[in-house]
C-alpha cells in the first residue's frame, strides 16, 4: 500500500507479522471490527447516508480538499455503513490517490452529501457559510457538518487504528448522529 492509503487492517497485520504475532493481530482486527459493528448499530440512521470529508480553509476559499474513500479516513465512514455520493467517486480519475483538490466553482458536486465531515472549528464553519460559493452547499446551510478540533483527541479518529477507534468512536459517533438530526430539521 502506498503512503496514506494503509487501513488499519493492514497496519495492524505489519505490525504483528513483523513482531511474530500474526495471531494476536488477527484477533485484534476481529475484536475491533465487532466493536465497530456494535457501535455503528445503535446509528441505524447513519446506514446509506452520503458523506463526505471535505476540507475547508479558511485562508483560501477557492479551494478545497476532499479524502477519498481510500484515504483511511474516508474508508472507516464506508466501514461505518455510510458511502461516498456518485457526484464525488465520478471524478476520482486516480483510484490510488487519497485526496482530490477542488476549486470551490465546482463545490456543487457535494449537494449530494448528507453529511461533511472535515477538520475545522466553529468559526471555520461560520466563514465557508458565508462564503459565496461554499456557503450554497446543501450541508453547509442546514448544519449537517461534523468539524473535528486539530489537535483534540477526537482529531485521531481521521487516522483509525485500534487504539484511536476504541478511544474514539463514541464521541466520533455522536456527533455524526448529530449532524444526522439537522437534516430532517
Amino acid at each position: 500500500p502506498g503512503p496514506w492509503v494503509t487501513t488499519w487492517r493492514e497496519q495492524v497485520m505489519l505490525n504483528a507479522t513483523g513482531m511474530g504475532m500474526k495471531a494476536e493481530g488477527e484477533q485484534l482486527i476481529k475484536d475491533t471490527e465487532n466493536l465497530i459493528k456494535e457501535k455503528a448499530s445503535k446509528y441505524p440512521e447513519m446506514q446509506g447516508l452520503k458523506v463526505v470529508w471535505v476540507n475547508f480553509s479558511a485562508t483560501d476559499m477557492s479551494q478545497l480538499h476532499i479524502y477519498t474513500p481510500v484515504d483511511p479516513r474516508g474508508a472507516f465512514l464506508l466501514e461505518l455503513g455510510m458511502e461516498y455520493p456518485e457526484s464525488v467517486t465520478n471524478v476520482i480519475t486516480d483510484p490510488d490517490s487519497f485526496y482530490l483538490e477542488l476549486s470551490a466553482e465546482n463545490a456543487d458536486i457535494l449537494n449530494d452529501a448528507d453529511i461533511l465531515i472535515g477538520y475545522g472549528d466553529e468559526s471555520l464553519y461560520e466563514a465557508v457559510k458565508a462564503d459565496p460559493l461554499l456557503g450554497n452547499i446543501p450541508a453547509i446551510q442546514r448544519g449537517s457538518v461534523v468539524f473535528i478540533g486539530n489537535g483534540t483527541p477526537l482529531a485521531a479518529s481521521g487516522n483509525p487504528n485500534p487504539l484511536s477507534i476504541a478511544y474514539t468512536i463514541d464521541e466520533y459517533l455522536e456527533l455524526i448522529g448529530g449532524a444526522i438530526n439537522k437534516i430532517n430539521d
